[in-house]
């Protein structure tokens, strides 16, 4: 499998960006997708999931009520919407693909996209 992030940038506090993943290889619609985050110096913290069926999705304390998670089978594309973007936001984001059992388990992982949030 394969997963190909895009969308990372620079925004100022208080933005949006919205962040894409295309998983290739047919594993989209039996996996659950998510994202994880990592500072410089930092360790590395989950943002999202949702599962296979779209239907539920879990968020970081961190993130909720300001990022969503969504999912489009007939692209095998995850998305993940952050708003209202903060400096501490400021981190390389991964997209995954993994198994949701209680919680998220990651499995596979594609490269990075940086986003920085400038205040």
């Amino acid at each position: 499998v394969q997963l190909q992030a895009s969308g990372g940038g620079l925004v100022q506090a208080g933005g949006s960006l919205r962040l894409s993943c295309t998983v290739s290889g047919r594993t989209f619609r039996s996996s659950a997708t998510g994202w994880f985050r990592q500072a410089p110096g930092k360790e590395r913290e989950f943002v999202a999931a949702i599962n296979e069926s779209g239907y539920g999705s879990y968020y970081g304390n961190s993130v909720k009520g300001r990022f969503t998670i969504s999912r489009d089978a007939a692209k095998d594309t995850v998305y993940l919407q952050m708003n209202s973007l903060k400096p501490e936001d400021t981190a390389v984001y991964f997209c995954t693909v993994g198994v949701y059992r209680g919680r998220y388990f990651p499995a596979g992982w594609g490269q990075g996209t940086q986003v920085t949030v400038s205040s």
